[in-house]
């Protein structure tokens, strides 16, 4: 497609019909550790992440690929999100995990190192030719230079006609690997990378996951930067421990003067004196009909919260 067919091809406005998702915590969990999937399903993430990519060597990775297999045939929680993270198509491995996991039918797939549109395509082809549930959506892990530079065309192609495209997530380790940053001292250096990508996400609509935090035992370092993320703009974080699970529910989730806040606002929009009305006062503020749509967004990510809380 050239670009002005990449523009016509753009079938609906990013803030207008994605569906709402509770993605505070997502964590990855390696296919070939059995005691960690057995567990995963009683754990208060938002989303499990069952990784048969970096976590898994190439002589496990069969083995790895059966375990998540079993694992979905034996009967899903109800109170997360499943993804399942392949290897590349490009790789040896990268087909035989798409045909497992589209058999499975989980939430979605998380494709590492997401470099062109094209990437995205590519799959999304081989879904369809192995009638993947339409249920089924895409993660893009963006973690290389070539991705980043690619981000916002990317994630356009979750606007597109039959795109599956619905959250990317930074890989802030394979980033600093590519480029030599050293993040050492924080994540300074990559601020202007990180609003990037979350920009990107933004423009089409999509949700965006920070990276994760490897020291999972300094949780005050991890505490940090879950409340700098939230504050960029992400909707959760991946996580690589069951520990850091509380932190970013609590840190990405409503705090209760959110709720009550967002509540007033749906309440006094809900007035008959205020109907059709574009801009109301509240306790001396103005608040616009986009403030509207941002309490009714929260409010409902609260709900599917308080609806995983009850299902564990």
């Amino acid at each position: 497609m050239n670009q002005l067919q990449d523009k016509t091809a753009l079938s609906h406005r990013p803030d207008a019909t994605r569906c709402v998702h509770s993605r505070r915590s997502a964590l990855y969990v390696p296919a070939n550790n059995h005691r960690a999937m057995q567990k995963a399903a009683t754990l208060a993430c938002d989303a499990i992440i069952f990784d048969l990519e970096d976590a898994i060597g190439p002589d496990d990775k069969p083995s790895a690929r059966k375990a998540i297999k079993d694992w979905f045939g034996a009967g899903r929680p109800p109170h997360m999100a499943c993804i399942i993270r392949i290897n590349a198509l490009s790789s040896a491995w990268g087909m035989d995990d798409l045909e497992m996991a589209a058999a499975c039918a989980p939430d979605a797939i998380l494709l590492p190192k997401i470099e062109t549109p094209s990437d995205i395509r590519t799959v999304q082809k081989a879904l369809d030719d192995l009638n993947a549930a339409a249920h089924t959506r895409l993660w893009a892990m963006i973690e290389t230079p070539r991705g980043l530079v690619n981000c916002q065309h990317i994630a356009d192609t979750g606007m597109e006609a039959g795109g599956r495209l619905d959250c990317l997530i930074v890989g802030t380790n394979d980033l600093a690997k590519e480029t030599g940053v050293d993040l050492s001292d924080g994540r300074q250096l990559v601020t202007s990378w990180l609003m990037q990508i979350i920009l990107a996400a933004r423009a089409a609509g999509l949700d965006v996951l920070d990276g994760v935090y490897n020291n999972f035992r300094d949780l005050d370092g991890y505490r940090s930067e879950c409340e700098t993320g939230r504050s960029m703009g992400f909707d959760g974080k991946t996580l690589i421990h069951p520990l850091q699970i509380d932190t970013a529910n609590a840190t990405f989730g409503a705090s209760a003067e959110a709720l009550a806040d967002a509540s007033a606002i749906v309440a006094a929009f809900a007035l008959p004196q205020n109907s059709g009305k574009g801009v109301i006062q509240m306790d001396g503020k103005m608040v616009e009909r986009l403030h509207l749509e941002q309490a009714e967004k929260l409010l409902a990510k609260a709900a599917l919260q308080q609806k995983s809380v009850t299902s564990i």
